[in-house]
């Protein structure tokens, strides 16, 4: 354990380079049972304002479309996928419009981005959400990002905006992940049945034991607790991106999370050994088509020696996937290890699985680069919590 004075000392001075925020928006901080709420909206937009005229580039992860749609729609909160398309529909035209006139006495113009999780897990399409995100910046436009809800269906949903932020904040190269919600950040226990629980002030690792401290439980108006918002820091850190959690209807919040000089909310530090952009797409932006279970010679093969994964350390496959798609590693006892872009698809597979490459590439008739099913260059390590 880091003594304290270090902790501080690395926020500060990651806090001092920050140049490039992406700052996510709870439905909980824009709406309450009436729908959006207009004073919040624009309060958020005007410390946004504010940070933009210091010279940051800040992008937004808005939530609040499906409780803008129920507020006019009269409904309850809905499983239902259909319905809750639809009250997208009807909310994310108001959401925009809401953030439209927040930011129109300040001179910034906003630009609607809607993604869902195909958009990023395409290479192509990632690279060119990636360029008009780079060019809405450069022509002074404010990008405004929010989930395909109109269309997403359970297989291409983020599942909730905190994930979608911590992918945007990859995608945009930025140096601070910035969560407004409805809590002052993280507690040691829950504070609701505990009032004398203390907040966490900095976080140096979102691991197992962290993440036993948020309930799984989402608020009334969202689909993102706790939890979720641990996980994208975590995936934020992993980029080497640093995360601010912070109440978003406090007066004053957004400024005081970029102090140093404040304590506000809760702080988690980027990892040190960032993962690549394209490494951390693998990792976090693909949903995994299949398993690949390992024998114990592979693993060790793989962690340790830092090699690829060849059919010879195989034991068997599980899913549907193809050529391209990513796949989960795990060893002899079930648990993750890695993840990767597979070489082959699911039958070549499973004819191959245990073989030698020599032996592959005779049962197949073709062999990838080097024999392997997941190349070094396209695998990445995990500790299997994801």
């Amino acid at each position: 354990m880091k003594p304290a004075a270090d902790v501080r000392a690395r926020r500060a001075d990651l806090l001092a380079g920050v140049r490039n925020v992406v700052v996510k928006v709870g439905s909980g901080v824009l709406a309450d049972a009436g729908g959006l709420d207009p004073s919040s909206v624009a309060r958020i937009a005007g410390a946004i304002a504010l940070l933009r005229a210091q010279g940051l580039r800040i992008t937004l992860v808005s939530s609040g479309a499906i409780a803008a749609g129920r507020a006019v729609l009269g409904t309850s909160a809905s499983s239902d996928i259909p319905e809750r398309q639809a009250t997208a529909a009807v909310g994310q035209i108001r959401l925009m419009a809401a953030w439209e006139r927040a930011f129109a006495p300040h001179g910034i113009t906003i630009a609607q981005v809607l993604l869902d999780s195909d958009d990023l897990a395409s290479r192509a399409r990632y690279l060119n959400a990636e360029h008009t995100l780079a060019t809405l910046d450069r022509l002074g436009a404010l990008a405004v990002v929010n989930e395909n809800d109109t269309v997403a269906v359970d297989e291409i949903k983020f599942g909730d905006n905190d994930t979608l932020s911590a992918l945007v904040a990859n995608l945009v190269g930025a140096d601070l992940l910035l969560i407004l919600t409805d809590v002052d950040g993280l507690f040691e226990r829950d504070p609701r049945l505990d009032p004398a629980a203390r907040r966490v002030a900095v976080v140096e690792r979102v691991d197992g034991r962290t993440l036993e401290t948020a309930g799984d439980g989402a608020g009334a108006l969202g689909t993102g607790g706790m939890r979720s918002k641990l996980l994208a820091a975590r995936r934020a850190a992993a980029a080497g991106i640093a995360t601010a959690l912070v109440h978003g209807r406090h007066d004053g919040a957004i400024g005081r999370a970029l102090d140093a000089a404040q304590d506000e909310g809760t702080f988690f530090l980027p990892r040190a050994n960032r993962l690549a952009r394209r490494k951390h797409w693998i990792a976090f932006g693909r949903s995994p088509r299949g398993d690949l279970h390992c024998d114990s010679g592979a693993r060790n093969a793989v962690l340790t020696e830092g090699r690829s994964l060849l059919p010879s350390g195989v034991l068997r496959s599980e899913g549907r996937f193809g050529e391209g798609d990513c796949v989960r590693l795990l060893g002899p006892d079930g648990s993750e290890f890695g993840r990767g872009l597979v070489a082959y698809a699911a039958a070549d597979l499973t004819r191959i699985a245990g073989r030698s490459s020599h032996e592959a590439h005779e049962i197949l008739g073709y062999a990838t680069m080097g024999g392997a099913v997941v190349h070094r260059d396209d695998l990445v390590l995990t500790d299997g919590d994801e």
